[in-house]
C-alpha cells in the first residue's frame, strides 16, 4: 500500500490539501498522512497549542469520515514546514505530497511561498499543489 503525505494548515488552503489529499488516498488505494508541522516557541503557547489539538480532532473525524486508512503527524521540534513535510515524504516513501497554496496578488505570484517553493523544488516524489475555493 502506498502512501499520500498532505501538508495541513488551518486555514482554506489546508482544507483544500486535505480534501485533494483524501481523493487522491482513495483513488490510488493508498495510506494518508496528514502533516501539521509548527516550529514551537512562544508563539505556540497554550491557546494556541490547545486550538491545534482541537483542529486535528476536526481532521481525524473527517478522516474516519470518508473511510480512509491515515495517520495525523502533529510535529513541534523548530523545524521550517518544508523540512517537516519532505522528511515524513521520505521516511513514507511517499507516492504523492499534496500542499495547499493561498492566492496572491499579481506581484504576489511573482514570488511563490518560500515552504511551496522548497516542497516543489526538494520533494522525493510528485507534489500535487492546490487552491483554496
Amino acid at each position: 500500500m502506498g502512501t499520500v503525505v498532505v501538508g495541513y494548515v488551518p486555514k482554506p488552503e489546508g482544507d483544500a490539501a486535505l480534501s485533494a489529499g483524501i481523493s487522491e488516498a482513495k483513488l490510488r488505494g493508498s495510506r494518508l498522512v496528514v502533516v501539521n508541522s509548527h516550529r514551537g516557541g512562544q508563539e505556540f503557547d497554550g491557546p494556541k497549542a490547545r486550538a491545534a489539538e482541537d483542529d486535528l480532532e476536526k481532521i481525524r473525524a473527517t478522516l474516519e469520515d470518508a473511510g480512509v486508512e491515515h495517520d495525523i503527524r502533529q510535529l513541534v521540534r523548530g523545524f521550517e514546514p518544508a523540512e517537516d513535510l519532505i522528511s515524513i515524504a521520505e521516511a513514507n516513501n511517499a507516492e504523492l505530497l499534496v500542499i495547499g497554496l493561498r492566492r496572491r496578488s499579481p506581484v504576489g505570484k511573482l514570488i511563490l511561498g518560500s515552504n511551496a517553493q522548497r516542497v516543489l523544488l526538494d520533494a522525493p516524489c510528485p507534489v500535487l499543489a492546490v487552491k483554496a475555493q
